[in-house]
Protein backbone atom coordinates (compact mmCIF):
# COMPACT_ATOMS: atom_id res chain seq x y z
CA UNK A 1 0.00 0.00 0.00
CA UNK A 2 1.68 3.20 -0.87
CA UNK A 3 1.93 5.84 2.23
CA UNK A 4 1.15 9.43 0.73
CA UNK A 5 1.59 12.81 3.34
CA UNK A 6 -2.27 12.46 3.95
CA UNK A 7 -2.59 9.22 4.89
CA UNK A 8 0.51 9.71 7.45
CA UNK A 9 -0.96 12.88 8.58
CA UNK A 10 -4.94 11.08 9.27
CA UNK A 11 -3.54 8.45 10.83
CA UNK A 12 -1.44 10.19 13.34
CA UNK A 13 -3.92 13.03 13.80
CA UNK A 14 -6.52 9.57 14.50
CA UNK A 15 -3.86 8.78 17.19
CA UNK A 16 -3.77 11.69 18.53
CA UNK A 17 -7.77 12.49 18.93
CA UNK A 18 -7.42 8.94 20.35
CA UNK A 19 -4.59 10.01 23.14
CA UNK A 20 -6.43 13.10 24.03
CA UNK A 21 -10.00 11.52 24.19
CA UNK A 22 -8.31 8.65 26.84
CA UNK A 23 -6.53 11.76 28.46
CA UNK A 24 -10.00 12.87 30.32
CA UNK A 25 -9.22 11.52 33.23
CA UNK A 26 -6.71 12.15 36.19
CA UNK A 27 -5.24 10.00 38.97
CA UNK A 28 -5.39 11.17 42.39
CA UNK A 29 -7.58 12.82 44.38
CA UNK A 30 -9.90 15.26 43.49
CA UNK A 31 -9.08 18.59 45.91
CA UNK A 32 -11.48 19.60 48.89
CA UNK A 33 -10.53 22.36 51.13
CA UNK A 34 -9.08 20.56 54.56
CA UNK A 35 -11.89 21.70 57.31
CA UNK A 36 -10.15 23.59 60.29
CA UNK A 37 -11.03 24.11 63.99
CA UNK A 38 -13.18 27.68 64.08
CA UNK A 39 -15.28 29.11 66.34
CA UNK A 40 -18.82 30.12 65.72
CA UNK A 41 -17.72 33.39 67.45
CA UNK A 42 -14.73 35.08 68.94
CA UNK A 43 -14.92 35.89 72.17
CA UNK A 44 -13.74 39.54 72.49
CA UNK A 45 -16.02 40.32 69.62
CA UNK A 46 -19.81 39.76 69.16
CA UNK A 47 -21.69 39.87 66.09
CA UNK A 48 -18.75 37.67 64.46
CA UNK A 49 -19.77 34.68 61.85
CA UNK A 50 -17.94 32.50 59.81
CA UNK A 51 -17.47 32.86 56.10
CA UNK A 52 -15.50 31.36 53.18
CA UNK A 53 -11.96 32.66 52.26
CA UNK A 54 -11.70 35.88 50.64
CA UNK A 55 -8.21 36.79 50.26
CA UNK A 56 -8.18 38.06 47.15
CA UNK A 57 -10.51 41.17 48.43
CA UNK A 58 -9.43 44.25 47.80
CA UNK A 59 -8.00 45.54 51.47
CA UNK A 60 -7.91 49.56 50.80
CA UNK A 61 -4.91 51.60 51.89
CA UNK A 62 -5.76 50.51 55.61
CA UNK A 63 -3.00 53.47 57.42
CA UNK A 64 -5.27 56.17 56.05
CA UNK A 65 -7.29 55.61 59.17
CA UNK A 66 -4.80 57.02 61.04
CA UNK A 67 -5.04 60.40 59.47
CA UNK A 68 -1.45 61.35 59.14
CA UNK A 69 -0.06 62.57 55.58
CA UNK A 70 3.29 62.11 56.76
CA UNK A 71 2.67 57.68 57.65
CA UNK A 72 0.64 57.97 54.21
CA UNK A 73 3.87 59.47 52.62
CA UNK A 74 5.92 56.82 53.54
CA UNK A 75 3.79 53.59 53.37
CA UNK A 76 3.62 55.08 49.53
CA UNK A 77 7.38 54.29 49.43
CA UNK A 78 7.40 50.82 50.97
CA UNK A 79 4.95 49.71 48.30
CA UNK A 80 7.40 50.20 45.44
CA UNK A 81 11.00 50.61 47.52
CA UNK A 82 11.37 47.76 49.82
CA UNK A 83 13.40 44.75 49.34
CA UNK A 84 11.89 42.27 50.70
CA UNK A 85 8.67 42.85 48.83
CA UNK A 86 10.31 43.54 45.38
CA UNK A 87 11.90 39.86 46.30
CA UNK A 88 8.47 38.37 46.98
CA UNK A 89 7.49 39.80 43.43
CA UNK A 90 10.11 37.94 41.62
CA UNK A 91 9.57 35.11 43.50
CA UNK A 92 5.45 35.14 42.66
CA UNK A 93 6.65 36.15 38.78
CA UNK A 94 9.46 32.64 38.93
CA UNK A 95 6.17 31.04 40.52
CA UNK A 96 4.26 31.91 37.41
CA UNK A 97 6.72 31.04 34.95
CA UNK A 98 6.57 27.62 36.36
CA UNK A 99 3.17 27.17 35.22
CA UNK A 100 3.64 28.16 32.01
CA UNK A 101 7.03 25.71 31.72
CA UNK A 102 4.87 23.02 32.93
CA UNK A 103 1.54 23.66 30.87
CA UNK A 104 3.83 23.46 27.77
CA UNK A 105 3.62 19.42 28.18
CA UNK A 106 0.39 19.06 27.35
CA UNK A 107 1.52 20.18 23.72
CA UNK A 108 3.90 18.31 21.38
CA UNK A 109 7.81 19.44 20.94
CA UNK A 110 8.39 20.19 17.25
CA UNK A 111 12.04 20.36 16.00
CA UNK A 112 13.71 21.33 12.78
CA UNK A 113 16.55 19.87 11.59
CA UNK A 114 19.00 19.96 8.32
CA UNK A 115 22.65 18.96 7.77
CA UNK A 116 25.04 18.31 4.93
CA UNK A 117 27.75 16.08 4.99
CA UNK A 118 31.09 15.51 2.54
CA UNK A 119 33.11 12.83 3.08
CA UNK A 120 35.69 10.41 1.33
CA UNK A 121 37.62 7.63 1.19
CA UNK A 122 39.53 4.86 -0.44
CA UNK A 123 38.87 3.34 -3.85
CA UNK A 124 36.82 0.38 -2.71
CA UNK A 125 33.39 1.87 -2.81
CA UNK A 126 31.62 3.79 -5.23
CA UNK A 127 28.60 5.15 -2.68
CA UNK A 128 26.81 5.16 0.42
CA UNK A 129 23.26 4.32 1.86
CA UNK A 130 21.67 6.18 3.49
CA UNK A 131 18.34 4.97 6.00
CA UNK A 132 15.90 7.82 6.52
CA UNK A 133 13.79 8.30 9.37
CA UNK A 134 10.67 6.59 8.54
CA UNK A 135 12.80 3.44 7.53
CA UNK A 136 13.33 4.16 3.95
CA UNK A 137 16.42 4.16 2.26
CA UNK A 138 17.87 6.96 -0.35
CA UNK A 139 21.10 6.34 -1.97
CA UNK A 140 23.66 9.38 -2.15
CA UNK A 141 25.73 10.26 -4.97
CA UNK A 142 29.67 9.41 -4.78
CA UNK A 143 32.36 11.16 -7.79
CA UNK A 144 35.87 10.48 -8.08
CA UNK A 145 38.72 12.55 -7.43
CA UNK A 146 42.11 12.63 -7.43
CA UNK A 147 41.49 12.12 -3.49
CA UNK A 148 39.91 8.75 -3.20
CA UNK A 149 36.16 8.44 -3.51
CA UNK A 150 33.95 11.33 -2.33
CA UNK A 151 30.70 11.34 -1.11
CA UNK A 152 27.95 14.29 -0.53
CA UNK A 153 24.80 14.40 0.95
CA UNK A 154 22.09 16.71 2.21
CA UNK A 155 19.31 16.50 4.77
CA UNK A 156 16.32 18.61 6.21
CA UNK A 157 13.23 17.31 8.09
CA UNK A 158 10.82 18.30 10.34
CA UNK A 159 9.66 16.15 13.32
CA UNK A 160 7.48 16.26 16.62
CA UNK A 161 6.88 14.47 19.81
CA UNK A 162 3.85 14.10 21.86
CA UNK A 163 3.09 12.48 25.38
CA UNK A 164 -0.41 12.25 25.56
CA UNK A 165 -1.60 13.36 29.37
CA UNK A 166 -3.44 10.25 29.67
CA UNK A 167 -3.31 9.44 33.07
CA UNK A 168 -3.68 13.42 34.21
CA UNK A 169 0.01 13.34 35.72
CA UNK A 170 1.04 16.20 33.68
CA UNK A 171 -2.48 18.63 34.80
CA UNK A 172 -1.66 17.63 37.89
CA UNK A 173 1.81 18.63 38.03
CA UNK A 174 0.50 21.56 36.80
CA UNK A 175 -2.49 22.46 39.26
CA UNK A 176 0.43 21.51 41.79
CA UNK A 177 2.89 24.74 40.10
CA UNK A 178 -0.85 26.58 40.00
CA UNK A 179 -1.23 26.19 44.06
CA UNK A 180 2.20 27.23 44.06
CA UNK A 181 2.22 30.11 42.44
CA UNK A 182 -0.75 31.04 44.42
CA UNK A 183 0.84 30.83 47.70
CA UNK A 184 3.45 32.86 46.32
CA UNK A 185 1.25 35.54 45.53
CA UNK A 186 -0.30 35.15 48.94
CA UNK A 187 3.22 35.02 50.38
CA UNK A 188 4.02 38.67 47.99
CA UNK A 189 1.06 39.98 50.03
CA UNK A 190 2.31 38.58 53.57
CA UNK A 191 5.59 40.52 52.56
CA UNK A 192 3.66 43.75 51.88
CA UNK A 193 1.45 43.26 54.76
CA UNK A 194 4.73 43.06 57.14
CA UNK A 195 6.30 45.73 55.93
CA UNK A 196 3.30 47.91 55.77
CA UNK A 197 2.75 47.01 59.20
CA UNK A 198 6.42 47.04 60.73
CA UNK A 199 6.80 50.14 59.52
CA UNK A 200 3.51 51.97 60.86
CA UNK A 201 4.84 50.34 64.31
CA UNK A 202 8.32 51.85 63.55
CA UNK A 203 6.85 54.92 62.87
CA UNK A 204 4.50 54.88 65.75
CA UNK A 205 7.76 54.61 68.15
CA UNK A 206 9.44 57.51 66.51
CA UNK A 207 6.70 59.87 67.26
CA UNK A 208 6.36 58.13 70.49
CA UNK A 209 9.67 59.02 71.24
CA UNK A 210 9.36 63.09 69.62
CA UNK A 211 6.28 63.07 72.71
CA UNK A 212 8.75 61.52 74.88
CA UNK A 213 11.53 64.24 73.96
CA UNK A 214 9.57 67.29 74.33
CA UNK A 215 7.97 65.73 77.41
CA UNK A 216 11.49 65.37 78.94
CA UNK A 217 12.61 68.82 77.74
CA UNK A 218 9.82 69.97 79.82
CA UNK A 219 9.97 68.13 82.95
CA UNK A 220 14.00 69.11 82.94
CA UNK A 221 13.18 73.01 82.88
CA UNK A 222 11.17 72.50 85.39
CA UNK A 223 13.99 70.68 87.63
CA UNK A 224 16.37 73.24 86.84
CA UNK A 225 14.12 75.43 88.22
CA UNK A 226 13.66 73.49 91.38
CA UNK A 227 17.28 73.15 91.64
CA UNK A 228 17.39 76.67 91.52
CA UNK A 229 14.92 77.39 94.18
CA UNK A 230 16.86 74.65 96.74
CA UNK A 231 19.90 76.51 96.08
CA UNK A 232 18.62 79.67 96.96
CA UNK A 233 16.69 78.34 100.46
CA UNK A 234 19.91 76.64 101.17
CA UNK A 235 22.39 79.84 100.44
CA UNK A 236 19.12 81.60 102.68
CA UNK A 237 20.04 78.87 105.51
CA UNK A 238 16.58 77.68 104.77
CA UNK A 239 16.98 74.28 103.94
CA UNK A 240 19.77 71.74 103.77
CA UNK A 241 22.12 70.96 101.06
CA UNK A 242 20.58 67.41 100.71
CA UNK A 243 17.91 69.67 99.27
CA UNK A 244 20.60 70.74 96.44
CA UNK A 245 21.90 67.16 95.88
CA UNK A 246 18.51 65.83 95.76
CA UNK A 247 17.57 68.48 93.12
CA UNK A 248 20.69 67.61 91.24
CA UNK A 249 20.44 63.92 91.23
CA UNK A 250 16.76 64.07 89.95
CA UNK A 251 18.17 66.99 87.18
CA UNK A 252 20.83 64.74 85.97
CA UNK A 253 18.78 61.65 85.68
CA UNK A 254 16.02 63.35 83.44
CA UNK A 255 18.64 64.23 81.32
CA UNK A 256 20.35 60.82 81.07
CA UNK A 257 16.65 59.95 79.93
CA UNK A 258 16.49 62.06 77.37
CA UNK A 259 19.87 61.14 75.63
CA UNK A 260 18.50 57.72 76.18
CA UNK A 261 15.26 59.04 73.78
CA UNK A 262 17.40 60.40 71.47
CA UNK A 263 18.67 57.43 70.23
CA UNK A 264 15.66 55.19 70.61
CA UNK A 265 14.63 58.02 67.96
CA UNK A 266 17.72 57.42 65.74
CA UNK A 267 17.07 53.71 65.95
CA UNK A 268 13.54 54.15 64.86
CA UNK A 269 14.22 56.57 61.61
CA UNK A 270 16.96 54.05 60.59
CA UNK A 271 14.67 51.44 60.28
CA UNK A 272 11.89 53.46 58.64
CA UNK A 273 15.00 54.29 56.08
CA UNK A 274 15.34 50.38 55.43
CA UNK A 275 11.96 49.66 54.86
CA UNK A 276 11.09 52.55 52.54
CA UNK A 277 14.59 51.33 50.39
CA UNK A 278 16.61 54.26 52.05
CA UNK A 279 19.74 54.01 52.86
CA UNK A 280 19.73 55.64 56.88
CA UNK A 281 22.92 57.88 55.66
CA UNK A 282 20.12 59.81 53.57
CA UNK A 283 16.99 59.49 55.59
CA UNK A 284 15.71 61.88 58.17
CA UNK A 285 12.59 62.47 59.97
CA UNK A 286 11.80 65.96 61.36
CA UNK A 287 10.16 66.73 64.29
CA UNK A 288 5.81 66.70 63.59
CA UNK A 289 3.42 66.93 66.12
CA UNK A 290 1.81 63.67 67.09
CA UNK A 291 -1.32 62.33 65.98
CA UNK A 292 -2.07 59.89 68.05
CA UNK A 293 -5.36 58.77 66.23
CA UNK A 294 -6.32 55.09 67.11
CA UNK A 295 -8.92 53.92 64.34
CA UNK A 296 -12.56 53.10 66.11
CA UNK A 297 -13.07 49.08 65.18
CA UNK A 298 -16.77 48.74 63.94
CA UNK A 299 -18.98 47.08 66.53
CA UNK A 300 -19.91 44.30 64.19
CA UNK A 301 -16.77 42.98 61.91
CA UNK A 302 -17.24 40.98 59.11
CA UNK A 303 -15.62 37.24 59.38
CA UNK A 304 -14.56 37.59 55.76
CA UNK A 305 -11.28 39.71 57.24
CA UNK A 306 -9.70 37.08 58.87
CA UNK A 307 -10.96 34.76 55.98
CA UNK A 308 -8.31 37.16 53.85
CA UNK A 309 -4.84 36.45 55.79
CA UNK A 310 -2.82 35.91 53.33
CA UNK A 311 -0.72 33.31 55.80
CA UNK A 312 -3.85 31.58 55.83
CA UNK A 313 -4.12 31.51 51.65
CA UNK A 314 -0.42 30.53 51.33
CA UNK A 315 -1.17 27.44 53.85
CA UNK A 316 -4.02 26.12 52.07
CA UNK A 317 -2.86 26.65 48.76
CA UNK A 318 0.24 24.65 49.64
CA UNK A 319 -2.61 21.93 50.54
CA UNK A 320 -3.91 21.73 47.30
CA UNK A 321 -0.46 21.16 45.87
CA UNK A 322 0.46 18.57 48.21
CA UNK A 323 -3.28 16.91 46.58
CA UNK A 324 -1.81 17.27 43.18
CA UNK A 325 1.24 15.73 44.11
CA UNK A 326 -0.25 13.12 45.39
CA UNK A 327 -1.70 12.05 41.69
CA UNK A 328 1.71 12.83 40.45
CA UNK A 329 3.13 9.51 42.03
CA UNK A 330 -0.17 7.73 41.21
CA UNK A 331 0.41 8.03 37.25
CA UNK A 332 3.57 6.13 37.67
CA UNK A 333 2.01 3.25 38.03
CA UNK A 334 0.29 3.32 34.21
CA UNK A 335 2.02 3.33 31.47
CA UNK A 336 3.99 5.85 29.36
CA UNK A 337 2.74 6.60 25.78
CA UNK A 338 4.50 8.24 23.44
CA UNK A 339 4.04 9.43 19.58
CA UNK A 340 6.50 10.64 17.01
CA UNK A 341 6.50 11.69 13.79
CA UNK A 342 8.47 13.30 11.30
CA UNK A 343 8.80 14.60 7.62
CA UNK A 344 11.99 15.60 5.61
CA UNK A 345 14.19 15.11 3.01
CA UNK A 346 17.53 13.82 1.63
CA UNK A 347 19.19 14.11 -1.77
CA UNK A 348 23.06 13.93 -2.97
CA UNK A 349 22.58 17.67 -4.82
CA UNK A 350 21.61 20.36 -2.83
CA UNK A 351 19.46 21.53 -6.04
CA UNK A 352 17.59 18.63 -5.83
CA UNK A 353 17.08 18.63 -2.29
CA UNK A 354 13.37 19.04 -1.73
CA UNK A 355 11.92 16.87 -4.88
CA UNK A 356 9.41 14.87 -3.60
CA UNK A 357 11.43 11.72 -4.73
CA UNK A 358 13.60 12.19 -2.24
CA UNK A 359 11.06 12.53 0.81
CA UNK A 360 11.63 10.51 4.33
CA UNK A 361 8.84 10.28 6.70
CA UNK A 362 8.32 8.08 9.33
CA UNK A 363 5.77 7.86 12.54
CA UNK A 364 5.30 5.45 15.50
CA UNK A 365 4.05 4.93 18.65
CA UNK A 366 5.69 3.48 22.00
CA UNK A 367 4.43 2.21 25.50
CA UNK A 368 6.55 1.92 28.60
CA UNK A 369 5.42 0.29 32.03
CA UNK A 370 7.30 -0.59 34.91
CA UNK A 371 6.90 -3.86 36.29
CA UNK A 372 9.30 -3.91 38.66
CA UNK A 373 10.67 -1.38 40.97
CA UNK A 374 10.92 -2.84 44.73
CA UNK A 375 8.04 -0.57 45.96
CA UNK A 376 9.50 2.64 44.64
CA UNK A 377 6.04 3.97 43.45
CA UNK A 378 4.33 2.79 46.31
CA UNK A 379 6.75 4.34 48.53
CA UNK A 380 6.74 7.54 46.85
CA UNK A 381 2.60 7.91 46.97
CA UNK A 382 3.12 6.94 50.51
CA UNK A 383 5.50 9.76 50.94
CA UNK A 384 3.46 12.42 48.73
CA UNK A 385 0.23 11.52 51.24
CA UNK A 386 2.47 12.26 54.61
CA UNK A 387 3.55 15.17 52.84
CA UNK A 388 -0.42 16.34 52.41
CA UNK A 389 -1.05 15.67 55.72
CA UNK A 390 1.71 18.00 57.38
CA UNK A 391 0.48 20.29 54.88
CA UNK A 392 -2.82 20.17 56.32
CA UNK A 393 -1.97 19.99 60.16
CA UNK A 394 0.18 23.26 59.45
CA UNK A 395 -3.08 24.77 57.23
CA UNK A 396 -4.89 24.50 60.45
CA UNK A 397 -2.00 25.56 62.96
CA UNK A 398 -2.05 28.58 60.93
CA UNK A 399 -5.68 29.51 61.43
CA UNK A 400 -5.35 28.46 65.17
CA UNK A 401 -2.90 31.11 65.37
CA UNK A 402 -4.71 33.74 63.67
CA UNK A 403 -7.92 33.04 66.12
CA UNK A 404 -5.30 33.41 68.97
CA UNK A 405 -3.67 37.22 67.53
CA UNK A 406 -7.30 38.51 66.76
CA UNK A 407 -8.68 37.53 69.98
CA UNK A 408 -5.16 38.87 71.67
CA UNK A 409 -5.31 41.77 69.94
CA UNK A 410 -9.35 42.80 70.57
CA UNK A 411 -8.79 41.97 73.86
CA UNK A 412 -5.71 44.55 73.68
CA UNK A 413 -7.76 47.00 72.04
CA UNK A 414 -10.70 46.74 74.57
CA UNK A 415 -8.43 46.79 77.64
CA UNK A 416 -5.83 49.35 76.69
CA UNK A 417 -9.12 51.81 75.78
CA UNK A 418 -10.10 51.54 79.41
CA UNK A 419 -6.10 52.21 80.22
CA UNK A 420 -6.21 55.14 78.12
CA UNK A 421 -8.99 56.96 80.82
CA UNK A 422 -7.56 55.73 83.43
CA UNK A 423 -4.02 57.28 82.52
CA UNK A 424 -5.25 60.77 81.69
CA UNK A 425 -6.99 60.70 85.02
CA UNK A 426 -3.63 59.90 86.94
CA UNK A 427 -1.98 62.28 84.77
CA UNK A 428 -4.47 65.11 86.25
CA UNK A 429 -3.88 64.18 89.55
CA UNK A 430 -0.53 64.09 89.28
CA UNK A 431 0.25 67.06 87.70
CA UNK A 432 -2.27 68.68 90.04
CA UNK A 433 -0.19 67.21 93.21
CA UNK A 434 3.11 68.34 91.81
CA UNK A 435 1.99 72.06 91.58
CA UNK A 436 0.35 72.46 95.51
CA UNK A 437 3.27 70.39 96.89
CA UNK A 438 5.27 72.59 94.99
CA UNK A 439 4.06 75.85 96.36
CA UNK A 440 4.08 74.21 99.63
CA UNK A 441 7.82 73.37 99.28
CA UNK A 442 8.21 77.06 98.74
CA UNK A 443 6.44 77.94 101.76
CA UNK A 444 8.74 76.06 104.19
CA UNK A 445 5.47 73.60 105.05
CA UNK A 446 7.31 70.37 103.40
CA UNK A 447 10.43 69.18 103.22
CA UNK A 448 12.24 68.68 99.24
CA UNK A 449 11.74 64.92 99.53
CA UNK A 450 7.99 65.53 99.13
CA UNK A 451 8.76 67.62 96.27
CA UNK A 452 10.94 65.00 94.46
CA UNK A 453 8.48 62.13 95.35
CA UNK A 454 5.59 64.84 93.68
CA UNK A 455 7.43 65.68 90.49
CA UNK A 456 8.78 61.84 90.02
CA UNK A 457 5.28 61.07 89.73
CA UNK A 458 4.03 63.42 87.58
CA UNK A 459 6.59 62.80 85.07
CA UNK A 460 5.65 58.61 85.14
CA UNK A 461 1.87 59.52 84.64
CA UNK A 462 2.58 61.60 81.90
CA UNK A 463 5.15 59.20 80.33
CA UNK A 464 3.04 56.25 80.80
CA UNK A 465 0.34 58.70 79.12
CA UNK A 466 1.84 59.19 76.26
CA UNK A 467 3.30 55.53 76.09
CA UNK A 468 -0.50 54.00 76.20
CA UNK A 469 -1.23 56.36 73.52
CA UNK A 470 1.23 54.50 71.61
CA UNK A 471 0.39 50.96 72.54
CA UNK A 472 -3.34 51.45 71.37
CA UNK A 473 -1.94 52.92 67.88
CA UNK A 474 0.66 50.28 67.77
CA UNK A 475 -1.96 47.71 68.90
CA UNK A 476 -4.51 48.66 66.25
CA UNK A 477 -2.09 48.01 64.02
CA UNK A 478 -1.60 44.54 64.88
CA UNK A 479 -5.31 44.15 64.98
CA UNK A 480 -5.41 45.22 61.10
CA UNK A 481 -2.72 42.68 60.44
CA UNK A 482 -4.08 40.02 62.06
CA UNK A 483 -7.72 40.60 60.32
CA UNK A 484 -5.41 40.56 56.75
CA UNK A 485 -5.48 44.17 56.30
CA UNK A 486 -8.14 46.45 57.85
CA UNK A 487 -12.11 46.11 58.46
CA UNK A 488 -12.78 47.41 54.99
CA UNK A 489 -14.73 44.60 53.15
CA UNK A 490 -14.34 46.68 49.70
CA UNK A 491 -16.29 46.40 46.95
CA UNK A 492 -16.08 43.28 45.65
CA UNK A 493 -17.00 41.23 48.56
CA UNK A 494 -18.75 38.80 46.82
CA UNK A 495 -15.53 38.09 44.44
CA UNK A 496 -14.75 34.29 43.80
CA UNK A 497 -12.60 34.09 47.02
CA UNK A 498 -9.63 32.04 44.96
CA UNK A 499 -8.14 33.41 41.98
CA UNK A 500 -9.61 31.50 37.92
CA UNK A 501 -7.57 28.81 37.67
Amino acid sequence: MKHTPFLIASTVLASLTLAATLGGCAVGPNYARPSAPLSPAFKEAAGWSLAAPADTLDRGDWWTLFNDPTLNALEAKVQVSNQNIIAAEAAYRQARATVSEQRAGLFPTVTLNGSGAESGGGTGSRGQVITGAGGGTVASGSGTGSGGNRTTSYRANIGASWEPDVWGRIRRTIEAAKSNAQASAADLAAARLSAQGELATDYFGLREADAEIALDRATIEGYQRSLTIANNRYRAGVTVKSDVYQAQTQLANAQADLAGLDQQRANFEHAIAVLTGEAPGNFSLALAPWIATVPAIPPSLPSTLLQRRPDIAAAERRVEAANAQIGVQTAAYFPTISLTGSYGFAASELGSLFNSANSLWSYGASVAETLFDAGARRARVTESKAAHDQAVARYRETVLEALRNVENELAATRVLAQQAELRRQASTAADAAETIVANQYRSGQVPYTDVVTAQAAAFNARRALAQSAAQRQTTAVALIQSLGGGWKAGEDSGADPKPSR
